[in-house]
């Protein structure tokens, strides 16, 4: 690996160390998006191959692929046999084909079985026990093309994930980065929430004062997002249920909400709709609503003096509607000396199994430092990001359900 490589390997995460990916790119436009790519998957720990096909070539040069991969470029497949030694079937095989940006042409010859590009030949010879991941690119009149969705949904029975694509501009896009190397996470993470359905909330509550006014706070969702995205790593079926505003997630089912009622609804439609094995209340509910609520927009100006109310304690409901349910619950406070206290209160209270304690200073922020109060035990974790804590998080539920 040359050096330039080795300054940007696993620096966001170790998600995808130890794992070999072939990028595999056709003659699209939107090859100019993998030199871009490559260094992400290297970010999160990959090892990278670039194979191109001829007319990929005449979009972007072999040597920006070399550069942003380390490793050499394959451009025609030679006596050395590339396909195989990239993608046979032997123990230094990849454990990952990427086609992105896939044309409809490309995705033609693969569903048809034809070999005649480096791309499509190291697919073909990969296809029978290596997984298959494609990243559709073309003018939304050729991925409409019935011939085109034919071959999509021939691929998708036989076992090859697609990505994207996002509809823009009268175009199929290539999906964004984040979101493929999200989706080529997820695909090669090892599942040991496999089986398990989680239920995870996520971001900042609102109390609406008149129509577009609202009380809320500080907090951005980054910490149940990261909770539910590492579930869904981890091969739990997810629900997250996140507030309005707060930050994105790649997580399939989600639910958007904005008040306390809102969310406590959707709570207990999922609840009382199908059995969880793990709930995680990650959100920061609002601890009162405004009492009458103005039905039209209060004019500027003049002193404005609120009386407010308690909202519903979502997370007392949990365990009356599924009893056996593993909850892990989110207590924060302005200092550290309550913060035990109140975990144990929680505890008592709704019964939680595990509650993540922490200051307000991990609202807004990208890093956390927690203590994991159960029962029998408190354990104080050092600060880390909110990805990492994620991790610890899941490990430790895993060996207490």
């Amino acid at each position: 690996m040359l050096h330039h490589v080795k300054l940007i390997y696993a620096t966001k995460s170790r998600k995808l160390v130890g794992k070999k990916i072939v990028l595999a790119i056709p003659g699209s436009i939107a090859a100019v998006e993998c030199v871009k790519l490559a260094r992400e998957l290297i970010r999160h720990g990959a090892e990278v191959y670039a194979v191109m096909s001829e007319n990929a070539q005449k979009i972007i040069h072999p040597y920006a692929m070399e550069f942003a991969t380390g490793n050499p470029v394959v451009t025609e497949i030679t006596g050395f046999i590339e396909h195989v030694e990239l993608a046979g079937d032997h123990e230094n095989k990849a454990d990952l084909i990427l086609v992105c940006p896939a044309t409809a042409n490309t995705i033609g010859k693969i569903a048809c079985g034809i070999d005649d590009t480096p791309v499509t030949t190291v697919v073909t010879t990969a296809f029978a026990h290596t997984p298959i991941m494609i990243a559709p690119a073309m003018h939304s009149t050729m991925y409409e093309h019935p011939i085109v969705v034919e071959n999509i949904e021939k691929l998708k029975k036989l076992g090859v994930e697609f990505i994207g694509p996002r509809f823009e501009e009268g175009k199929a896009k290539v999906a964004s980065i984040d979101e493929i190397v999200y989706r080529v996470i997820r695909k090669l993470h090892p599942k040991s929430l496999e089986g398990k359905r989680v239920l995870v909330t996520a971001g900042a509550t609102r109390e609406y004062i008149d129509p577009i006014r609202y009380i809320t706070n500080a907090s951005s969702g980054r910490m149940g997002v990261a909770i539910a995205e590492e579930a869904d790593f981890r091969g739990a079926e997810v629900t997250l249920i996140r507030t309005k505003g707060s930050v994105p997630s790649f997580v399939e089912n989600q639910i958007e909400v904005e008040t306390v009622e809102e969310m406590l609804e959707a709570i207990e439609n999922e609840l009382k709709a199908r059995k969880y094995d793990v709930v995680v209340l990650a959100a920061a509910v609002s601890d009162f609503r405004v009492k009458n609520r103005a039905d039209k927009k209060i004019k500027s100006g003049k002193g404005l003096t609120l009386e407010l109310e308690p909202t519903p304690k979502i997370i007392d409901r949990v365990k009356e509607l599924q009893p056996d349910v593993f909850l892990v619950g989110f207590k924060a406070e302005t200092s550290e000396d309550k913060l035990i206290e109140e975990a144990r209160k929680q505890i008592e209270r709704a019964r939680s199994d595990l509650v993540v304690a922490n200051t307000l200073k991990a609202f807004g922020s990208e890093e956390n430092e927690v203590f994991l109060v159960t029962r029998d035990e408190v354990k104080r974790l050092p600060r880390m990001n909110k990805r990492e804590l994620a991790e610890r998080l899941w490990d430790e539920v895993e060996r207490l359900i």
